[in-house]
């Protein structure tokens, strides 16, 4: 499926490959990136021969000129929750302090953890993100609120997969690019949906029962959930949302299942700037999907993989993992995107 809107999207090729490197000789994908003024800085997962994930570092003069990169890993897998890697880093600035978000694999569980510090090339690990809450557990607490019954039918996937002490898959934790209203916003993936969760500090989210309250309420903290043919599967993050004088720009990825293959794309939607659980517009079609070789071939077949946005004039560029294997980017005049979303305005 490609897509069927009037917005025009220019490829602007492959911008990271794999290299001889042992940290990165198998794949580099889904990079966090951090724009001051002429300046890209990007993170990206990068993938060794054995299939475990650390953080390569890269920096671009412009939108797209690689001027530097690190032959070694700016973040390696540590930890006992690591041991597998760390993955699809998410990057933001927030009153002076870089937070870095990822998902850390220990080869069962998936959970989501951060770095933060004033310094990309100095941030330290915050602990995790996500709550430690079982899947046996989450089964109880999500009684208390109103989901579909896709919620239970990963709770018993993932129990069937990991056993019943497997915790909750907790991806895609991104975080909004500054406050709002005084407090930290930050988008979650817990599966099938993309949500929303705020709190006041980053020591909030090491109680349980912060988690608990929330979970308990997770159907009210639903920011989009699929709703058309190529989300099929499930839908998940992106890159950190852009703000618009129209909203939130919020890029997101989606999965549809076949019976032969699953295919990733990427969509749009626009939230309120004060109540981003609030759906303003999005996309009914993708903004794009995979079309060219890099993107149909690869360690993963059939995906891009949005994670990192840059503003260049009217010019949005968007940073993303083609087949699991690359880097690339593309370019879409932001005006016309927005014009397009607020066609597909919600009632």
């Amino acid at each position: 499926m490609g897509q069927t809107h009037m917005i025009k999207i220019k490829r602007e090729g492959v911008i990271l490959k794999p290299t001889d490197n042992d940290f990165e000789a198998r794949a580099v994908l889904n990079p966090g990136v951090y724009q001051d003024g002429e300046t890209v800085q990007v993170v990206y997962r990068a993938i060794d021969q054995d299939g475990v994930s650390s953080l390569g570092y890269a920096r671009l003069d412009g939108p797209l000129k690689v001027v530097e990169r690190w032959d070694k890993p700016l973040a390696y897998p540590k930890l006992k929750m690591e041991k597998r890697g760390i993955e699809d880093p998410r990057l933001v600035r927030i009153d002076g302090l870089f937070y870095l978000t990822y998902v850390a694999h220990d080869g069962k569980n998936a959970i989501s953890a951060y770095f933060s510090g004033p310094n990309i090339h100095a941030l330290k690990r915050g602990g995790p993100l996500s709550p430690r809450i079982t899947y046996r557990d989450a089964g109880k607490v999500f009684t208390y609120t109103k989901l579909k019954d896709e919620y239970y039918f990963f709770e018993s996937f993932y129990r069937q997969y990991g056993g019943n002490n497997i915790f909750v898959w907790h991806k895609d934790c991104i975080l909004f690019p500054e406050k709002i209203n005084g407090q930290f916003y930050m988008l979650e993936r817990i599966l099938p949906d993309i949500q929303c969760v705020n709190f006041r500090s980053f020591a909030q989210l090491k109680d349980k029962f912060f988690w608990i309250y929330h979970m308990m309420n997770l159907g009210a903290n639903v920011v989009l959930e699929k709703e058309h043919g190529f989300e099929s599967r499930h839908i998940g993050g992106g890159p950190p949302p852009v703000k618009t004088d129209a909203g939130w720009l919020m890029i997101y990825h989606s999965a549809q299942e076949f019976n032969h293959k699953r295919v990733y794309h990427a969509g749009a939607a626009l939230l309120d700037l004060n109540d981003p659980r609030r759906v303003i517009a999005r996309l009914p079609a993708p903004l794009f999907s995979p079309t060219t070789d890099y993107e149909l071939t690869g360690g993963v077949n059939n995906v891009v993989f949005p994670t990192g946005t840059a503003r260049f004039g009217d010019t949005l560029y968007i940073y993303y993992g083609a087949a699991d294997t690359v880097i690339a980017a593309l370019s879409v005049k932001l005006p016309d995107l927005l014009e397009e979303l607020k066609r597909h305005r919600r009632r």
